[in-house]
């Protein structure tokens, strides 16, 4: 089995890299896998990190078989991007193993989890949405203005004027600090 691992920290002051890479190392030595890919990232909450996603590259081109971290919160983002993350890599046939939680995703109570881990996650975008409709319920409720302000219907006439004055549409877009967009909805 061709293995690529992923060890990340936070930030640099943060000293379990090391520890994190010597215990997967181990794991795969036991196991006489063998270590194709090692990843390490340094990045907290950050939006990409370009060495996983450089890793899920190898995965989707199968030059490797399975996928280890130290601990399942290292590798993702939020749950719904883990959950994402790992029913591609089940989809592509790539095994997904966290050493700290125990999950290997190759057995059959791996696969039950992994479909445990989906319903929360699941369970966790409906909750969402439900607030954030509430949210906008009450914000209406109260009499709150809710969505975009509307900032181009307010330069009506100085768009009339300035389309007058023989300015074209991405002109005067740049002029008001509009979208060109905004500016032709408001000719029509």
């Amino acid at each position: 089995m061709r293995v690529g691992i992923y060890a990340r920290v936070s930030t640099h002051d943060q000293q379990t890299l090391p520890m994190q890479l010597k215990q997967m190392k181990e794991y795969i030595k036991n196991r006489n896998w063998k270590l194709t890919t090692e990843v390490q990232e340094v990045g907290s909450g950050a939006k990409t990190r370009p060495r996983r996603e450089e890793l899920l590259k190898m995965a989707r081109r199968r030059e490797i078989d399975a996928v280890l971290v130290w601990k399942l919160d290292r590798f993702g983002r939020s749950l719904a991007d883990l959950i994402t993350t790992l029913n591609e890599l089940r989809d592509i046939g790539v095994v997904f193993i966290s050493l700290t939680e125990s999950l290997d995703f190759s057995t059959p109570s791996g696969r039950a989890m992994a479909g445990m881990l989906s319903t929360f996650a699941e369970f966790e975008r409906d909750i969402i949405r439900e607030r954030v409709k509430a949210g906008i319920a009450n914000a209406r409720e109260n009499g709150k203005p809710h969505g975009r302000p509307k900032t181009a219907a307010l330069k009506t006439d100085e768009i009339k004027k300035l389309k007058n004055s023989g300015l074209n549409n991405s002109q005067i877009a740049k002029k008001l600090k509009i979208s060109r967009g905004s500016v032709i909805n408001m000719l029509k």
